[in-house]
């Protein structure tokens, strides 16, 4: 098996960076709208420590990425009082839609960066001593582009416990959003459905490299 270990390492380092300012983006805006619990757990942080979880975070993606398995990964959840809103609905929303939104930022950012790096000579077939920093440099912005876009749109599918679920929940008559709820236990058995079944490629991929091309 060919394996880039650099490479790997690489993406391995912008995944559990963005997950962590994805969790973290979840706590600030619920700090901000009235809960604390988060924050009083320290999760208001760019710290991985307080957000990795070593199975979702590190060894499933690490494997995922050696092997091509359809492997899911994940930090740990941000804890959330629902009850502490002012108003309960629309400000899980927005919650929610924070963590995807933080990482299309990332992804925004990582694009600029891209661009000017390419421009100063950072094309990955470069190998003269003056773009010997460049092209890793390079490597990183496009591996943040990529995974922070598909983080954005992995997480905005409808389906329980991703948060375009409670994003969904929030915009839905109350009667359809407790339904979306009841499918909550049953969510990562869907989830493997889409990816087994090739539906990733369709729901995920086709919106992923539209947001790719724009940015691009």
């Amino acid at each position: 098996m060919d394996i880039n270990v650099g490479q790997l390492f690489i993406s391995l380092l912008v995944l559990v960076f963005s997950l962590t300012v994805h969790e973290s983006a979840h706590a600030w805006a619920a700090d901000r709208l009235g809960d604390p619990t988060a924050r009083l757990q320290g999760r208001v942080s760019l710290n991985p420590v307080v957000h990795v979880d070593p199975v979702g975070t590190l060894l499933f993606p690490l494997l995922g990425m050696v092997t091509g398995a359809p492997l899911l990964g994940w930090a740990k959840p941000v804890p959330v009082s629902v009850w502490r809103f002012e108003r309960p609905r629309r400000d899980y929303l927005m919650v929610a839609a924070a963590g995807p939104l933080s990482n299309l930022a990332l992804a925004f950012v990582a694009a600029v960066a891209l661009r000017a790096l390419l421009g100063l000579g950072g094309a990955p077939q470069a190998s003269t001593a003056g773009t010997s920093v460049i092209v890793p440099l390079t490597s990183l912005a496009w591996s943040a582009l990529q995974i922070n876009v598909l983080l954005a749109i992995f997480n905005l599918l409808p389906i329980p416990p991703l948060d375009g679920s409670s994003v969904l929940a929030g915009v839905l008559p109350e009667r359809l959003a407790a339904g979306l709820d009841r499918m909550r236990p049953y969510g990562f058995l869907l989830l493997y459905a889409l990816l087994l079944s090739g539906g990733f490629s369709l729901v995920v991929g086709v919106p992923y490299k539209y947001v790719l091309s724009w940015l691009l």
